[in-house]
């Protein structure tokens, strides 16, 4: 992989509330794949570093609000991921989007970013996948590692709540759309703006995901939609949709840190139970905390404050003492 930095050194003051993510984007290059990585400086007087993996269906500005919130403590780098955000997928290449892929990707990116650097690694639902299997395949990263921090994160197909008979139309459907050319058909003619707001108003599942958002907040978050269909790579969406359903993270590959994971209550997604058993078998320990959202991933988490809920206040202060 080939790394492009830009620079590191961006003089605003960190210390003060950040505005515009833009201001703070700058240009990702690795192997031949074009994208974007936010980053944040630490503030005065701290050198922690957080590197931040987002999940699925996403983007830089979609998950803004929490890159601000962890800045009041830490430097942050979140990458964009092949095929979301603003980068190119994996197929450009002639690679295939499943896990092993991914984990490469960010074993490469954690290598070229972070040197020989500690950091604290925090994923949000998918992205938790990819940072289990990164550390599994690369388990020398693991020493470089201060706090492993799961928000919403799962390890197995088996965590989902889904009735066997949704999961297997989302899997089937999934598996047939993540194929080239349906995936095409789906990008040409089925992802238009006025389809995807008709659906997103009216059908049950994409109404589920907007419980408790009225009026302009309603309209802003359809919009962030509209924009990660339009610009993410629906194959790749379908393959690591397909990868969540089918997943089955080799229980062998034990990973010598303990997993800080903050649920759901009530995630219309995951079986909290069965997302800690399944943690359990493949970290040394599994520490608990709750988020209370009435959904599994806001659309938009535009504000540190928005982001408030996202990070346990006990996990703040474990990672507050280190170093």
């Amino acid at each position: 992989y080939r790394y492009t930095d830009r620079s590191y050194n961006l003089s605003k003051d960190m210390s003060k509330t950040v505005k515009n993510p833009a201001d703070y984007i700058l240009p990702l290059n690795m192997n031949g794949l074009a994208g974007r990585m936010l980053r944040i400086s630490p503030p005065k007087n701290k050198k922690r570093e957080i590197l931040f993996i987002y999940g699925h269906h996403a983007s830089l500005e979609r998950y803004w609000g929490v890159a601000e919130l962890m800045s009041k403590y830490a430097g942050v780098t979140v990458p964009d991921l092949p095929g979301f955000g603003g980068m190119q997928a994996f197929y450009k290449i002639g690679e295939k989007a499943n896990l092993d892929n991914y984990a490469d990707y960010l074993a490469a990116f954690v290598k070229l970013r972070f040197r020989n650097k500690k950091f604290i690694i925090a994923g949000y639902s998918l992205g938790i996948p990819m940072i289990t299997r990164m550390l599994q395949k690369y388990p020398e990263l693991s020493k470089r590692v201060q706090m492993v921090i799961s928000i919403a994160g799962f390890t197995h197909k088996d965590d989902f709540t889904f009735s066997k008979k949704r999961y297997w139309i989302y899997r089937l459907a999934a598996a047939f759309f993540s194929r080239r050319l349906p995936a095409a058909f789906y990008k040409r003619l089925i992802l238009r703006p006025i389809y995807i707001r008709y659906i997103y108003r009216h059908m049950f599942n994409a109404k589920q995901k907007f419980r408790g958002i009225k009026d302009e907040e309603l309209k802003r978050a359809i919009e962030m939609e509209v924009s990660l269909w339009r610009h993410n790579d629906p194959r790749t969406y379908m393959a690591t949709a397909l990868t969540m359903f089918t997943l089955k993270l080799p229980e062998t590959g034990h990973i010598a840190l303990p997993v800080y994971h903050a649920g759901v209550v009530n995630d219309h997604y995951f079986n909290n139970l069965s997302v800690e058993r399944h943690m359990r078998m493949i970290y040394s320990d599994f520490i608990h905390g709750k988020i209370k959202t009435p959904t599994h991933a806001p659309s938009i988490i535009a504000t540190a404050k928005e982001a408030a809920f996202f990070v346990p206040k006990e996990f703040i202060r474990v990672m507050n003492k280190i170093s």
